[in-house]
């Protein structure tokens, strides 16, 4: 059975399922591919950017007035 044929074969199997139900599988599956570290540090470094371009933002704002 190839990859394809597999992925088929899952989406088939969750379009039975009700959307309760199809959302406790992709959080398993999700737990299962992402480890709590690589969560966290994605979180982190989402946070870390968004500060970031907070940050630049002020500071192009800030020249304009000068």
């Amino acid at each position: 059975m190839t990859a394809i044929n597999q992925k088929y074969q899952i989406l088939e199997s969750l379009d039975s399922l009700d959307e309760s139900q199809k959302n406790k599988v992709m959080e398993y599956i999700n737990g299962l591919l992402y480890t709590t570290d690589e969560v966290r540090h994605k979180n982190l470094k989402r946070t870390a950017l968004k500060e970031i371009r907070q940050a630049l933002n002020k500071k192009r704002s800030l020249n304009l007035t000068f």
